[in-house]
């Protein structure tokens, strides 16, 4: 049970897509977005049976052999993010093993990351892209609802169609000695993200850990640091972390929806003036994650 320290029960919140009162959904949108910067949503329109398939995959990709996992590795003297990482065992501040790549626009993917085994990881991949985009397109247009704006404003702030769509996979053995992923904000402006049955994701509000309950057939959102900056702070970039089960693997498959690098991004000048000035500098997305890293934001 999540209950604070003022022993209030609360729950992040879910939220039912089908509803066919569009205001209602677009204020509990807007509505977890500012309390949590979490939410999940249920009857989507993302099919049960393609989560199950990418999760299948993404499974089997991890049950592979070292060597064969390897061949999707980046090579030596590249800086690419992308590909397969095995665990670091020499750090402790996050122990897991992870695929990652952009599965969209086309011109971002490089297919040398993605596994050719199993055979259908490509397919199903590309599916689940498919669906996933058009699940992104209507948050971001409940969340510029919100915000007063025209739906695509969102959307052009992290880059229209040049928004690129990274997948993450991530696979945490069983341990009770390490955390999963340490406590962190997202740098992209949205993930959309699905685990396995066994839970471990947990959102930090109100001075106190919350357990994201674990739905079968919901896609968790998070809101993440460029979505924060672009509407001026009202929408919160979720603090959070992953912990690991003692007997169980767990596993997620989050799809960061970010800028492309050199995009600037900061307040929307349609949100800010006199009475509301700039929380936060405009700055280029590479510059931001660097800043970030280094530690050197001023805001």
């Amino acid at each position: 049970m999540n209950v604070d320290k003022r022993g209030q029960t609360k729950k992040i919140p879910i939220i039912d897509l089908s509803d066919p009162s569009d205001e209602l959904v677009a204020h509990a949108v807007v509505k977890a977005s500012e309390e949590w910067g979490i939410f999940q949503v249920v009857n989507h329109g993302i099919p049960m049976d393609l989560m199950q398939r990418l999760q299948e995959v993404g499974r089997q990709f991890f049950e592979l052999s070292a060597a064969e996992k390897e061949s999707v590795t980046r090579p030596v003297d590249s800086q690419d993010i992308q590909g397969y990482f095995p665990k670091d065992p020499k750090s402790l501040k996050a122990w897991d093993d992870h695929l990652i790549h952009n599965i969209w626009p086309p011109l971002s993917i490089n297919y040398r990351y993605w596994p050719n085994n199993p055979s259908d990881y490509r397919d199903v991949t590309e599916e689940y892209t498919r669906n996933v985009t058009k699940l992104t397109d209507k948050i971001v247009g409940y969340l510029s609802k919100g915000l007063g704006l025209r739906c695509e404003a969102l959307k052009e702030g992290l880059g229209g169609e040049e928004a690129e769509y990274v997948i993450r996979i991530n696979y945490y053995p069983p341990s009770d000695s390490v955390i999963g992923a340490p406590a962190h904000t997202d740098f992209c402006g949205l993930a959309l993200l699905v685990s396995n049955e066994v839970p471990g994701l947990q959102v930090f509000k109100d001075n106190h850990w919350f357990d994201v309950e674990y739905i079968n057939s919901a896609v968790i959102v998070l809101i993440g640091d460029q979505i924060m900056r672009m509407s001026n702070g009202r929408y919160k970039n979720v603090l959070h972390r992953s912990i690991m089960d003692k007997e169980k693997t767990r596993m997620s498959w989050p799809v960061l929806v970010e800028p492309k690098h050199g995009l600037v991004v900061g307040p929307l000048p349609e949100l800010t003036g006199d009475e509301n000035p700039p929380k936060f500098e405009s700055l280029t997305f590479q510059d931001y994650v660097y800043r970030k890293i280094k530690k050197l934001l001023r805001d």
